[in-house]
């Protein structure tokens, strides 16, 4: 006699591939529409499912965990970010929790490395001039960017994305420097050719370009403030494919607009969807809805991981890719 399917609820549409796999596997209730799950239709999903499979727009806190049924074992996150769940919360009451980790490395470097030329090449004032119809030919001094090859990068978290922009960067020409919690094997940063700073502050005044890829921790809010900002040469650029909440995005505005940064590059926003207007109208500035790890490929892959997670748990054995409070 089989065993009774899982009962799996997914917050959000997924690639239809992932969805279709799911189906398959277990009793999985999917979304409809591709909008977000009300915190009413959280509630009862956690009331209900032995798995929840949220994504980074789903607010998993203690309050919701609280209202959660006795079936529910896992939270499956689709994604490498779990600052969107209560992780020690979910622990204390006996729920696993499982994230994506690594499929997405390569699509948020390639997204990096995208953003730093925009930037410094000035393409989208060159594309607005031309969806204007405003281009007359070409001109000796007209929308002169800056060349990459030459300056000095500094990353600032080097895990797997941070050494996979290094290496990127690396292949332009670019000088590599990082700061990092804890310094790389001495190996890994000659392959790179890569200068430790142990002093977040020097490196930021030294850098041409500065790109974050740090996660949202308490340590890590607002680590580029109002005050290292300062610190940062009037030439230089910033890029975030990380968390928001790393960089003080009214003082960055400010910056800007003073002219005392050359111009920034931003993936993600401190306050989510709620983006500074003041950012928006800067001409030196790159801002992209949050596309970083927008590839069907690394899509499905984060699926796959899910369903990897979910299987194991079902087989009564960890999930691979299980987040511990510890790990944060």
């Amino acid at each position: 006699m089989s065993r009774e399917r899982l009962s799996v609820v997914v917050t959000r549409r997924l690639p239809e591939a992932v969805e279709t796999r799911l189906s398959e596997l277990f009793d999985v209730q999917l979304r409809d529409d591709d909008s977000p799950m009300t915190r009413e239709e959280l509630v009862k999903a956690v009331k209900t499912a032995d798995v929840l499979v949220p994504t980074v727009t789903d607010t998993i806190d203690g309050g919701l965990l609280g209202q959660a049924g006795e079936n529910l074992r896992l939270i499956a996150n689709y994604g490498a970010g779990v600052d969107n769940i209560d992780v020690s919360t979910a622990r204390q009451r006996g729920i696993l929790v499982s994230n994506t980790p690594g499929v997405l490395t390569d699509d948020t470097a390639d997204m990096t490395m995208a953003l730093i030329l925009a930037v410094t090449r000035r393409i989208p004032e060159g594309l607005s001039v031309m969806q204007k119809g405003d281009w007359t030919g070409w001109a000796p001094n007209a929308l002169l960017g800056g060349r990459i090859g030459g300056r000095r990068l500094g990353v600032l978290g080097m895990g797997r994305i941070g050494q996979a922009v290094a290496r990127r960067a690396s292949a332009f020409g670019m000088q590599v420097h990082y700061h990092n919690r804890r310094r790389l094997r001495p190996e890994i940063e000659q392959e790179m050719e890569a200068t430790y700073w142990e002093s977040l502050d020097q490196m930021v005044a030294r850098m041409d370009v500065i790109s974050v890829h740090c996660p949202s921790t308490p340590s890590t809010f607002h680590l580029m403030n109002a005050r290292r900002l300062k610190l940062m040469k009037p030439t230089a650029v910033i890029v975030n494919t990380s968390r928001g909440e790393v960089i003080d995005e009214n003082a960055l505005t400010r910056r800007i607009r003073s002219g005392e940064i050359a111009g920034a590059g931003l993936d993600v926003y401190e306050h989510g969807t709620d983006v500074n207007p003041r950012l928006r109208q800067l001409p030196n500035v790159v801002l992209l809805p949050h596309m970083g790890s927008a590839t069907l490929e690394g899509r499905i892959e984060m699926g796959e991981k899910v369903i990897i997670n979910i299987k194991t748990f079902e087989d009564g054995h960890r999930p691979p890719d299980q987040v511990v409070p510890a790990m944060l």
